[in-house]
Parts: C-alpha cells; sequence; structure tokens
C-alpha cells in the first residue's frame, strides 16, 4: 500500500526541516512524499532542496490559500491512501506508517484516525493540549466531534468520488471534508488510539480571538451544508476541547 504524505509550506524555514525529517526517519518505505510551497520568500526551498533526492515531488509557486494548496497536493498524489503532514508538524514516531499502513489493511476501512498533542515551538517534547479523539460514532459527529486532522488518512478514491477541500471556507474546508465523509457519505472509518501528529501552538484558526469567531462561523456553515444542524452542535464543539488541556503523558 502506498501512501502520499503532503506537507504544504509557506516561509517555514524554522521548521520545515524537522517536518522532513519526522517523514524519512519512517520505517515504512512505500512512501510518496510531496511538497506543495507557496512561493515562500525565505529558505524554505533552498531547504527542500537539500532532500531533493529523498523527496518525490515538490512544486514552489503562488496558490489561493491552505486548502489550494492542499487540493494540489491531492491531484499530484498516486497513492492508494492520502495523508497530511504540515510543515509546523511531525510524525509522532517512526512507526506511525506503518501502523497506519496496517490497520488500513486489517480494518479494510476507507479512512484511519488518531490522537494529535499540540506542542511548544521551542520544544515539541513539552505537550500543551492532547486532542484524543475517541471512537466514531454518527451521534458524536452530529454533536460536533471530529478527529484531529492532521491524524486522518483518507483513500485517495475517496477525495476522487467525493471531492477535495472547498476553497470559499478559509478555516474549516477540513472540517467540511469530515463532515462531507463521515457525516453526508458514510465513508467507513477506524481509530488508530495513540498520538500520530505532534503539532506546534500557533494554528490558523485558535491564533486570534477574530479568527476563533470566524472559525466558529465556518464551522456553522459547514455544518448546514452538510445537512446537520449546528445548535447545539456548535456550542458542544468548542466546550469539548477544554478538557484537551488537562495533558497526558
Amino acid at each position: 500500500m502506498k501512501i502520499s504524505l503532503i506537507t504544504i509550506s509557506y516561509n517555514s524555514e524554522s521548521s520545515i526541516g524537522d517536518t522532513i525529517d519526522s517523514v524519512l526517519e519512517q520505517d515504512y518505505n512505500n512512501i510518496e512524499y510531496i511538497i506543495v510551497d507557496g512561493n515562500s520568500s525565505d529558505r524554505t526551498m533552498e531547504i527542500v532542496r537539500s532532500y531533493e533526492n529523498k523527496i518525490s515531488k515538490s512544486i514552489s509557486e503562488p496558490d489561493e490559500g491552505l486548502y489550494d494548496a492542499l487540493n494540489k497536493g491531492i491531484g499530484m498524489a498516486t497513492g492508494e491512501v492520502v495523508g497530511f503532514i504540515h510543515s509546523d508538524d511531525i510524525l509522532a514516531g517512526p512507526d506511525i506508517l506503518s501502523k497506519i499502513a496496517k490497520t488500513f489493511k486489517e480494518k479494510e476501512t476507507d479512512s484511519i484516525y488518531g490522537d494529535l498533542v499540540y506542542v511548544y515551538k521551542q520544544d515539541t517534547s513539552k505537550i500543551l493540549r492532547y486532542w484524543k479523539a475517541g471512537k466514531f460514532s454518527r451521534a458524536k459527529i452530529k454533536n460536533g466531534w471530529m478527529p484531529p486532522h492532521p491524524s486522518f488518512y483518507v483513500k485517495r478514491e475517496v477525495y476522487q468520488k467525493y471531492g477535495g477541500f472547498d476553497t470559499s471556507f478559509r478555516i474549516a474546508a477540513d472540517y467540511d471534508s469530515i463532515l462531507r465523509f463521515l457525516g453526508k457519505y458514510r465513508i467507513s472509518t477506524a481509530y488508530l488510539p495513540e498520538v500520530l501528529v505532534k503539532m506546534r501552538v500557533g494554528g490558523e484558526s485558535n491564533k486570534s480571538l477574530k479568527n476563533i469567531i470566524r472559525k466558529s462561523k465556518e464551522d456553522i456553515k459547514a455544518m448546514k451544508k452538510n445537512g446537520f444542524s449546528a445548535f447545539p452542535a456548535i456550542i458542544i464543539k468548542n466546550i469539548s476541547k477544554i478538557h484537551q488541556f488537562i495533558v497526558r503523558k
């Protein structure tokens, strides 16, 4: 099973080397690694080119934002499974992709997800927030549940059948895609109960009060678009994040 792993970047010189190293350290060999850069003005592409022989495909060109770049990556992918590791993030261990591939084979599922931890920028061993996804149910998704998107691996044929990211969303296209796949079209999924990704704090959706409000508005739009009632789901969705700050080892 070939896994296409996509990294999108923009002016990520301080972190992209760690991201690439976490992919190259994987003990799973059937990986197609794709980097989609948004025409960075710093040393990002210089760093990417230093790994030139170990990266399957890379491009650097202007884009229309995060989700446009992700769609480009999906379009370049040829693997049976597609996953994402952003340029501020790292895979949580060298055996992550082998565990994902094993779970796909054992569960015969359309998608797999796991847990995620938010870590400090300067010390990725220190956990600020632990996102334990838990098992999927349709009742939970109606109440605003979603898995951490960087831990969500999906068969490429699902993207081909149901579409990529809706770029009319600026912050919540990942939530929209999960509602579409798991909620509206009811693809199968399986939970891998361990941390798959370490994400450095400072993501786009949570970096300001303005973005948090915008994210909530877009979440409501995504719920309505995919046939779900926004209330009380949007309230439950935001309240459910509080326990994630109770850091677990």
